[in-house]
């Protein structure tokens, strides 16, 4: 996972569905706090292959291309979080930097409405990117190959808005460009909420143009020019809306016929007989049609698409799983792992029973550095460092947490010897003095010198947790608690 001194920054992550889609006015872009976000993370080939089973075929989620397929595949992290990983051909991206450049400029969005890319893998040869995990599969699997139920009215409009959101998102964002935009891209996360795939940000092939195999659903201009522009991604969208009109993938061309001849009923799907008003399915039949104009200046931007969505939306008080009839998983984001008494302190912010847990733990994780000590004891400089050290222990073990401070800062000053506890030990001793980006710094600054030290993990959470900063804490003392098990395990 790389170094875990940057772990604070991997935000918790949990989704959810707010009450209704048109009560709180950040659903107009689908945006979240973006410090609530997990953080973009350059992974090692080492990582990609230990989360992927060595790319076992068992993990592989979809596949594009017949001699040299860009593979999906699904994947564990090390901090147990579910990701999806595209191993792209060889060939897709002959420069690195290109490559990087890219996966950052798309890994710096995030939004509730995307599928968000959270890293990157590029080593060598291989170009991977590392994105949230969607455990409820495709939309073209829930409107083409549905096995239970069809999708509801409702669940339909709630599909075309998130997606016209998450383009709306994007474009704001300057990453207007989608390539092949398909019900292949647009994924179902653990809430059943559609969210629109980040891998058709990126460009995949070695000169960018990609685009659908399949002339039928091919813009007009796209064909002249073999390049993708904005209002390309519009015309894509306008045959998604057909998509999930008819619950079938009917070709532009022949859509079009049927809706100039104003025969656009024949276009539904007829699973939806009697389960939405004519005046609906006029408008967004409408909608379609203005998207998928041959001239491209004709057809609506992202942002008009959402504000004529969002006069259409059905059902807004019911949560996308119930709609979609999926069965949601009973998540408990504030305590993901049965916490030890360690995590329980710092969940609680107990700072009293955290200094007991560290008086109780002493020096012992300070490996070799005891060995270190007997060895120099003999210099006078030495014996001071040693000295300060012992002060702070007595004012740390009395609660005289500013004098603590004081002595442990001139044994750190002092540059001759290193002990991750004694950041530790400074570190609560400026969260009992109200100084939480101080504490924050030690506790950083543990994990620098003993990145497999659950203590210092445990740490960061309190410091974090002291800031404000839930997501960012609870991802740490997730990880806090994972290494302390694994440590027990052993």
């Amino acid at each position: 996972m790389g170094a875990r001194c940057s772990k604070f920054s991997l935000c918790w992550f949990h989704s959810h569905l707010k009450p209704s889609v048109l009560e709180s006015s950040d659903l107009e872009n689908g945006d979240r706090k973006e410090s609530s976000w997990p953080s973009f993370t350059e992974y090692s080939f080492d990582q990609m292959k230990a989360a992927t089973g060595s790319f076992s075929p068992d993990n592989i989620v979809s596949e594009h291309g017949l001699k040299a397929p860009n593979i999906v595949y699904k994947g564990q992290l090390d901090n147990g979080r579910w990701v999806a990983i595209k191993r792209f051909n060889r060939l897709a991206w002959p420069d690195n930097r290109q490559f990087l450049e890219e996966a950052r400029s798309v890994g710096s969005l995030r939004s509730e409405r995307l599928a968000n890319l959270i890293g990157c893998c590029c080593e060598g040869d291989e170009r991977l990117l590392v994105a949230e995990f969607m455990p409820n599969e495709t939309l073209a699997k829930h409107l083409f190959h549905w096995e239970n139920q069809p999708m509801k009215w409702a669940m339909r409009l709630r599909v075309a808005l998130y997606l016209a959101q998450a383009l709306d998102y994007c474009s704001s964002k300057g990453r207007a460009l989608y390539h092949d935009l398909n019900a292949y891209r647009v994924l179902f996360d653990q809430d059943a909420n559609p969210r629109l795939s980040t891998f058709g940000l990126m460009k995949n092939s070695r000169d960018g143009k990609s685009y659908s195999t399949n002339l039928a659903f091919t813009p007009p201009e796209y064909l002249r020019t073999g390049r993708v522009t904005a209002e390309s991604v519009v015309y894509s969208f306008g045959t998604m809306l057909l998509d999930l009109l008819s619950g079938k993938h009917i070709p532009p061309s022949h859509a079009l016929d049927l809706i100039r001849g104003k025969n656009f009923l024949m276009l539904m799907d007829s699973a939806l007989e009697g389960h939405f008003s004519n005046d609906d399915g006029t408008e967004l039949v409408r909608l379609a049609s203005r998207c998928l104009q041959y001239e491209a200046r004709e057809r609506p931007n992202a942002k008009s698409l959402v504000t004529a969505l969002l006069s259409l939306q059905k059902e807004t008080e019911v949560q996308s799983h119930v709609l979609m009839g999926i069965q949601r998983e009973a998540q408990s984001p504030a305590q993901p792992l049965s916490l030890t008494p360690f995590g329980e302190a710092c969940l609680r912010m107990d700072l009293t029973a955290i200094h007991e847990i560290l008086e109780k733990i002493g020096y012992k994780d300070d490996e070799g550095i005891a060995n270190e000590l007997s060895f120099q004891m003999w210099t006078n400089q030495m014996q001071e460092t040693l000295n300060s050290k012992k002060h702070g222990d007595s004012a740390f073990r009395a609660k005289d947490f500013g004098t603590a401070i004081d002595c442990y800062t001139q044994f750190i000053d002092c540059g001759t010897m290193v002990s991750p506890t004694v950041y530790a030990r400074r570190c609560l001793s400026y969260l009992m003095s109200d100084m939480a980006q101080e504490a924050l710094g030690d506790a950083m600054q543990a994990l620098v010198v003993s990145p497999e030290w659950p203590s210092a993990l445990y740490l960061q959470a309190a410091c974090l947790f002291s800031l404000g900063m839930e997501n960012e804490a609870q991802e740490s003392l997730k990880d806090a608690t994972s290494l302390e098990m694994k440590r027990t395990k052993h």
